[in-house]
């Protein structure tokens, strides 16, 4: 059965995002974005559903279709929504969005720079930052585990990233997912030394697996784990793939007390596609 979907796509920091502007049940999610974000149709590495928001606060509601949180979706989210409003140059709009994955309105502050967006948002902060042993394959891996409760990341300094250890990240991805509970696993590998990271997001409700050129949720927990790690409150610029995002961590009296991403989002292409579901 062949279905219009509505879409617009988007570019935050090259982790291309579909958002997708028609209604549809959430049993339907997993199927269109499956088929939408596949190399012979519109193409990209995730894709999110806006939805009417239960809170009135909310200018709208971003359900991603594996049920996980996404900080450069809401970005892209909130880019389209100022793009609407006709935002003049340097001018500033605030929008407040109920999202997958946290019970907690993100906050977004977007200017306009150009034909592109510069967006801040508020990013969840991590239940719980630990050191850990992880036993993969015969090895143990001394990692950082940032867990959020509906998804985890796990942060490994690297010092060489090449095909060997994206690899051993993709199995270890699959692994945990076998007995963590969650939405969503990253494996962020990270080299101090460049501040360059290379992001691995595994969904396993979509069993989707994707090197993101540009992870806001990734940074944001870099960010959370550089805080932490020195006992202070961190602003980092994190190099990826596809460029540069920023998180800003405040750390007080021992604990994070809060954690946002900062990035440019450009709109890429709107129209319909026509997808057999």
């Amino acid at each position: 059965m062949e279905q219009e979907i509505n879409f617009v796509k988007l570019n935050p920091t090259q982790n291309m995002t579909i958002l997708v502007e028609t209604t549809h049940p959430t049993k339907a999610h997993k199927d269109i974005a499956t088929r939408i974000m596949s190399y012979d149709s519109v193409y990209a590495e995730q894709v999110g559903f806006i939805e009417e928001p239960i809170n009135y606060k909310a200018d709208a509601h971003l359900q991603m279709a594996g049920g996980e949180f996404c900080g450069n979706a809401c970005m892209a989210l909130a880019a389209f929504i100022t793009s609407k409003q006709e935002l003049k140059h340097n001018h500033v709009k605030k929008i407040l969005l109920e999202v997958s994955g946290t019970d907690s309105l993100v906050e977004c502050e977007v200017r306009r720079v150009e034909d592109e967006y510069y967006c801040q948002i508020t990013m969840p902060i991590p239940k719980e930052i630990k050191q850990t042993i992880i036993s993969h394959v015969g090895n143990k891996l001394d990692v950082t585990l940032v867990d959020y409760g509906e998804f985890v990341h796990i942060v490994m300094n690297i010092n060489d990233i090449n095909e060997r250890v994206k690899e051993e990240a993709q199995s270890l991805a699959k692994s945990l997912s076998l007995t963590l509970n969650v939405s969503l696993i990253g494996i962020l590998l990270y080299n101090q030394d460049s501040n360059e990271l290379e992001p691995l997001i595994y969904i396993p409700h979509l069993d989707s697996m994707v090197w993101e050129r540009g992870c806001g949720s990734g940074t944001a927990s870099l960010g959370s784990y550089l805080a932490w790690k020195n006992k202070k409150r961190t602003i980092t610029h994190v190099k990826q793939p596809g460029g540069i995002i920023t998180a800003v961590a405040n750390y007080q009296e021992g604990k994070l007390i809060s954690l946002k991403i900062e990035g440019f989002v450009g709109i890429v292409a709107q129209g319909k596609a026509f997808i057999t579901v």
